[in-house]
């Protein structure tokens, strides 16, 4: 490499050559954006497959670079079963183009933890035969763009949504391909001139810590935006930021060697528990792509350079954030990584603005400038550098959902999934960050012991960092719900949701019962019940996957899961609605994926409203007992079962409603409720405790009451 500050090292890109940035959905001229729809869609399509020639050979393809994912001849197919899958399930394409090819290539290995190893043996087909489906892929697609009709703005609804949304998908898979292929074995691998690295290094800087003064963040999408956008971009969200100092430059290889020099991977006491279970997994003694021979060397995607020290360092968040735990004890100070508020908070500052089309980014980012990271000393925004570009810098903020979240149709667990509080956000993208990952308002999001492009920048704050409301999933826990909803009665104890739907029914007798809603309805079972006499009931949660299960029942009539008996022994349940006696109710039924503190226009007119062990989760809740009035006919039912278990990784302390004291005197929730509803309702019953019993196992089972209450909708 070149020893030289100078910027000459960097390939600047030709106005022709640059890579097309995200497409534009707004305008008055229909045919010019489908021009430039079909020049984003070819030229993402021929970018991906020519990342691909840097494999050296047939083996390279099917060889794992890392255990944990599918090796590479899975990703050159998978984005193409992206595109069918998408346009088949948008109806959009009359059928698929080759089922084998998109049963194969249909699903990841993305979201396994660090020790978790897949095993599992996969018949892949030859390279020749995936570039072959491609290449129809590549024929349909262009066909569509091509004779869809055409108006703007494109929106979710518009057939041309999924097209943005497989080219988008592609652009994400250019990246983590990328990385993968950095992480095959060198001699499988070959560089390429359409990949060639940048060539500049210089001497690193001394880092420096810059105030950022206090200020507002306003974040989050509406959906008439005219650029295309991922889920969890979508709502609204305010925070007012504290004055904090951040690092004037990303960590550097150099500096970051300090920390391993000073024996930072071998100290225990700068390691969370969760970082400290991976690197003693992965016997990790520094990061992960550099490489000693009696001398550092950086490994890049197809080859190994003498280390570049003022380049950025790239570490998973775990190693991040133990330099953090010793950098603080080096400063005396509270160092660690930004939050996503700060991020903000700090690109505000410097100014950084949103790609132009027509002029290379001043940033590292959209290979417009060369296929690796360069000096950090580059690429100046305000006072610092490198505020976006060069690589993702990883946040303390674990992704959740913004209020007004919602998800598309067609890519319903886009996002859902990393809701659990083990999915950190990556910010400002990286030197092959393309279309909407270079967007400020992009919010990607990877388990912390994964490895991108990602290095990071600290902060010195006095601001104590809260984790978000983020809702967690499991198989277990579905498979738990699946049990509680559809499987046995337990000592006893009658099932719950449906002893809940028959109470429900005995306070609407002799009232109309056209319509009823069952809110935080997961399975479904209290859904099916209350259609025995109701002509139409939506279900609604915010969780994909429960929807997921009362579809699956609605429309299969049939629901199989495994159940826990004592550690990995499990039986094989199945349930139907038949065996239930709802198979008439199937047809009566609706499941929506939806945010109780947040819904559509469209839920309303309700003769029932049942909100079942739903307040106490609420982020919340007093919003929701202040507004539901509004989805509710006069005279019309609310109920509330609950058993009152409020805790703080669901709603804030402040956003109770009760179980605490208040001038020294006790508010149980009951009170709460009375104060938020009884000015739109009346109580028509004495509060009612139900049973309800929730099976772990053959040997553990949880035994609780709910609290049913009854409230009148006021004329």
């Amino acid at each position: 490499m070149t020893s030289t500050g100078s910027p000459t090292g960097l390939q600047e890109s030709k106005l022709s050559d640059l890579f097309p940035r995200t497409a534009v959905l707004a305008g008055s001229d229909p045919e010019a954006t489908r021009r430039e729809i079909e020049s984003c869609f070819t030229a993402t399509f021929d970018r991906y497959e020519s990342l691909f020639t840097t494999l050296a050979s047939e083996e390279a393809y099917v060889r794992k670079p890392i255990a944990l994912r599918h090796p590479l001849i899975f990703y050159l197919g998978h984005t193409a079963t992206f595109f069918v899958n998408k346009l088949v399930l948008a109806k959009l394409l009359p059928a698929r183009i080759d089922p084998n090819m998109e049963s194969i290539f249909a699903v990841g290995v993305d979201e396994m933890s660090w020790d978790d190893l897949n095993d599992d043996h996969y018949e892949w087909p030859s390279v020749s035969e995936v570039m072959d489906y491609r290449a129809k892929v590549r024929a349909a697609v262009l066909a569509l763009i091509r004779e869809l009709p055409l108006s703007l703005p494109i929106g979710w609804d518009s057939s041309f949504w999924p097209i943005v949304m497989g080219i988008e998908h592609e652009r994400i898979h250019l990246e983590t391909s990328s990385v993968l292929i950095r992480q095959q074995s060198l001699d499988l691998v070959t560089p390429q001139p359409a990949w060639e690295p940048i060539h500049t290094t210089g001497e690193p800087p001394e880092n420096t810590l810059i105030t950022v003064p206090k200020g507002e963040v306003v974040l989050g999408k509406s959906f008439d935006e005219p650029w295309y956008g991922w889920d969890n971009e979508y709502g609204h969200h305010r925070a007012d930021v504290e004055e904090f100092r951040a690092s004037q430059f990303l960590v550097s290889n150099s500096e970051f060697l300090e920390f391993v020099e000073a024996g930072g991977y071998l100290a225990d006491a700068f390691w969370s528990d969760e970082g400290l279970g991976w690197r003693n997994f992965a016997q990790a003694t520094h990061p992960t792509f550099w490489v000693w021979k009696n001398e550092w060397f950086l490994r890049l995607m197809t080859e190994e350079v003498a280390m570049p020290r003022d380049w950025p360092v790239e570490v998973n968040f775990h190693e991040a954030k133990a330099f953090c735990h010793w950098k603080s004890e080096q400063l005396g100070q509270a160092v660690r990584m930004p939050t996503e508020d700060e991020w903000h908070r700090l690109a505000d500052e410097a100014g950084v603005s949103e790609l132009e089309s027509g002029r290379p980014a001043s940033a590292n980012l959209h290979l417009d400038h060369g296929a690796s990271s360069c000096p950090v000393t580059r690429f100046q925004h305000g006072q610092w550098f490198d505020v976006v570009g060069n690589v993702w810098q990883w946040m303390e903020t674990p992704t959740y959902p913004f209020p007004g979240f919602d998800v598309h149709p067609l890519y319903d667990d886009f996002t859902t999934p990393t809701f659990d509080n083990q999915h950190n956000l990556i910010k400002g993208g990286s030197w092959i960050s393309c279309g909407n990952e270079t967007r400020l308002s992009a919010r990607y999001a990877f388990r912390r012991h994964f490895f991108q492009h990602a290095g990071f920048r600290y902060v010195v704050s006095d601001a104590e960092v809260t984790l978000p409301s983020a809702y967690y999933e499991s198989d277990a826990r579905m498979a738990e719900y699946a049990e509680f909803h559809y499987g046995d009665e337990w000592f006893g104890v009658a099932n719950f949701p449906q002893a809940l739907a028959n109470r429900a029914l005995a306070a609407m007798a002799g009232r109309q019962k056209q319509r009823a809603l069952d809110l935080g309805c997961a399975s479904g079972r209290c859904s099916f019940e209350l259609a025995r006499e109701f002509e139409h009931v939506d279900g609604v949660d915010f969780s994909a996957n429960f929807i997921r299960q009362g579809v699956e029942m609605a429309e299969q009539q049939v629901l199989r899961y495994t159940r826990a008996e004592e550690g990995e022994l499990v039986s094989y349940q199945e349930r139907t609605l038949v065996g239930l006696g709802l198979e008439e109710m199937a047809d009566r039924v609706s499941f929506h994926q939806g945010d109780a503190c947040n819904l559509k226009p469209q839920f309303s007119d309700y003769d029932l409203v049942v909100a079942a062990n739903l307040i106490d989760r609420l982020y919340k809740p007093s919003e929701f007992l202040q507004t539901i009035h509004q989805r509710i006919n006069a005279g019309g039912i609310l109920m509330i079962a609950s058993p009152y278990t409020w805790l703080e990784e669901y709603t804030p302390k402040e956003e109770w409603i009760g179980g605490f004291k208040k001038n020294g005197e006790n508010v149980s929730t009951l009170d709460g409720l009375k104060e938020l509803l009884e000015p739109n309702f009346r109580m028509i019953s004495a509060p009612e405790k139900m049973p309800f019993v929730i099976r772990e196992t053959m040997h553990k089972y949880q035994h609780s009451l709910s609290e049913v209450t009854l409230w009148e909708r006021r004329s």
